[in-house]
């Protein structure tokens, strides 16, 4: 099985960004899945709307490319922190 990291991407115009409001959203996550549809899929079902009050429906934006990076996380790379857990 392998791992996934999921973001929102940071390059979209202001007019197409479902992640303009970046208060109280979800922007990553790590998923173990086989494939990028797959991790895709995981997580829009584990998080779909989650904007905490937000009106965007953010399910779409998990399932695409053209607002969302999935990349396989492979063993080799540069050090750094890959995943926080914050909670208000």
């Amino acid at each position: 099985m392998k791992l996934w990291l999921l973001q929102a991407r940071t390059d979209l115009p202001d007019n197409d960004n479902p992640w303009l409001n970046w208060w109280d959203r979800v922007h990553g996550m790590v998923i173990r899945a086989e494939t990028e549809t797959q991790a895709r899929e995981q997580g829009s079902l584990c998080i779909g709307n989650h904007s905490l009050g937000g009106t965007h429906d953010l399910t779409p934006a998990w399932l695409s490319p053209q607002y969302s990076t999935c990349e396989e996380l492979l063993p080799d790379g540069e050090p750094g922190v890959l995943l926080i857990d914050e909670r208000h």
